[in-house]
């Protein structure tokens, strides 16, 4: 079964999604153009049938919130009818931004809606995050509703278990976790807890094959922009218990990954290396991210290369 970001609301179906890239000219504004042929590329050329928008790879803490509506109502237009589900990233420092951003998700026929936590003023307990959760929910109470975590950006370490201990009270809409951190005993009992009609999603690309074995329900990433086909080959090779098969893809991603932050990976070099296999013109990262150098792109397309092509 080829996996896809299928979120429901009476059983679950393992998925893939990706995160994709922000979009910008050259003078580093918003370049919407691009999102057509973005669609194409995903569905065609990585079979990827859902997508994350304005998240972390989205560079969405650096947009504007009218910079996130105009790319979250586009990515709604060129998707419909071709990606399965859309799902909006609205998570912001305020909370009264993070609200008018999940109305208008809610405006624009979203699938969902995910929020991060706040990072400059942290929640310091599992109680004051999920208070930020529910005001957010709040706002497109019929929209269904993830948490989204990622403790190495955010820097907030609340265990997921906390957070979600008789969540739907709070949350009626709640329907899962984007788990973007490595701590695979929070991850279990998440997933453990979990209900029937959630998604516990697994986000750390290069550690999939661990999350699959503990239960995730699905995968959202950023290599799975330039490496989606490789992941579905992986996850259907683990759902027919081909274990050596499916280690043997994700060794190849792991190796391509360790190389890559060996010479310094981050949202730059991802969002080149996306630029260099897709061919689609994806501008630079917006400071303070900075630009990954040619040389260094083509040393890790070498690398790309000589693993999977």
């Amino acid at each position: 079964m080829m996996w896809s970001l299928v979120f429901l609301f009476d059983y679950v179906l393992h998925h893939i999604c990706r995160t994709v890239f922000l979009l910008f000219s050259r003078n580093s504004e918003v370049n919407l153009s691009v999102i057509g042929p973005y669609v194409d590329y995903l569905t065609e050329k990585q079979g990827i049938k859902g997508i994350f928008v304005n998240g972390t790879t989205g560079e969405s803490m650096s947009l504007s919130v009218a910079e996130r509506k105009d790319l979250a109502e586009e990515w709604c237009l060129r998707a419909k009818g071709r990606m399965d589900n859309v799902i909006i990233h609205v998570g912001c420092m305020s909370l009264k931004d993070s609200q008018d951003l999940a109305r208008h998700a809610a405006e624009i026929g979203a699938d969902g809606i995910a929020v991060i936590s706040p990072s400059f003023f942290k929640p310091r307990t599992a109680d004051a995050l999920r208070r930020f959760l529910q005001e957010v929910a709040s706002a497109a109470p019929t929209l269904p509703f993830y948490y989204y975590q990622i403790p190495s950006f955010t820097g907030v370490n609340v265990p997921v278990r906390d957070v979600i201990e008789d969540i739907e009270k709070l949350i009626p809409s709640f329907r899962g976790v984007k788990f973007s951190g490595s701590d695979l005993l929070d991850f279990g009992q998440c997933v453990s807890y979990s209900q029937p009609h959630w998604s516990v999603l697994y986000g750390v690309d290069e550690q999939l094959l661990a999350g699959l074995a503990m239960g995730a329900n699905g995968a959202v990433g950023s290599t799975y922009n330039y490496m989606g086909c490789y992941v579905n080959q992986m996850i259907s090779a683990f759902e027919t218990k081909d274990l050596v098969k499916a280690r043997t893809i994700q060794f190849k991603i792991q190796e391509l990954v360790r190389y890559a932050i060996k010479l310094g990976f981050d949202i730059g070099v991802n969002k080149q290396l996306m630029t260099e296999v897709s061919g689609l013109h994806l501008g630079p990262p917006r400071l303070p991210v900075m630009p990954c150098s040619p040389d260094l792109a083509q040393l890790i397309i070498q690398k790309y290369q000589s693993i999977f092509v």
